[in-house]
């Protein structure tokens, strides 16, 4: 490990383990969820990138990124995501972490807060949703039939394009040959578990029993999770603050300047 970066460790559930990245010299642990692009590639091997991008919290938290179980069997549901990732905190001594789900980590997370209060002082839901719609219904069905299909290129142009602005696509449509051909997994079998996990997720009717202090976190132009969904889910948790970036969609928790600012200002209020 080079010295100010992160690690990756592994802790085990069940018969299999559980990848995360641990970094930061705080004393106040700070959990982060990532989104379906973990069905595609772990936390494993980016613990340098992982470290840079989050290094705004690393002098006042020990932050943990975590990964999905290394194997997961079928119908694995983002409530069963959230046991397990109650069992590694459990085994990790984490009680009373902070927080922060990104897209399914974020439906994760939901479920983490109603199910294990204790173990969550405070929450960020990033650009996520609670219950389905017609638009992640539709985004995310066709991205499970690329991946039956092994069309690996068309999956990651097609996923760039949904969560990034058009001004966000324009930086990276150079290197969409390169994307085509590079990171593509052995088996997309943890994909298509993970996509059917956003697919079934529905918390909605329970967010009213999550008391920690909340930050919803949006993007007006959302193409994968709806245009309202953070709205939807603002509006069911009691006292919970809703921050909407205009103009920016799913990739907001990137492109937002602010973004870590603001969830820096949370965590600390």
């Amino acid at each position: 490990m080079l010295k100010g970066f992160g690690e990756t460790k592994t802790v085990t559930i069940g018969n299999t383990e559980m990848d995360y990245v641990v970094f930061g010299s705080g004393n106040k642990p700070f959990i982060i969820i990532p989104g379906l692009s973990d069905g595609l590639k772990t936390v494993r091997g980016q613990a340098l990138t992982l470290s840079l991008y989050y290094k705004q919290f690393a002098k006042e938290f020990k932050l943990y990124v975590f990964s999905r179980k290394n194997q997961l069997e079928e119908g694995y549901t983002t409530q069963a995501m959230a046991r397990d990732q109650k069992k590694a905190m459990e085994k990790l001594g984490l009680k009373d972490a902070y927080v922060m789900g990104i897209s399914q980590g974020g439906m994760i997370a939901q479920h983490l807060a109603i199910e294990y209060p204790v173990w969550v002082k405070k929450l960020i839901l990033g650009v996520t949703v609670s219950k389905q719609n017609a638009t992640i219904q539709k985004v995310i069905t066709n991205w499970v039939e690329m991946a039956e299909k092994n069309d690996y290129g068309t999956l990651m142009i097609d996923t760039m394009k949904k969560t990034y602005t058009e001004k966000g696509v324009k930086k990276y449509r150079l290197f969409f040959p390169i994307l085509k051909r590079i990171g593509k997994p052995k088996s997309f079998k943890r994909f298509i578990i993970q996509a059917n996990a956003c697919l079934s997720h529905d918390a909605y009717d329970r967010l009213t029993e999550i008391q920690c202090p909340t930050l919803v976190i949006g993007g007006d132009s959302d193409k994968v999770v709806g245009e309202h969904s953070s709205e939807e889910m603002a509006d069911r948790i009691k006292g919970s603050k809703l921050l909407i970036y205009s103009g920016l969609g799913h990739g907001a928790y990137e492109e937002a300047k602010d973004f870590n600012e603001q969830v820096m200002l949370f965590l600390k209020s």
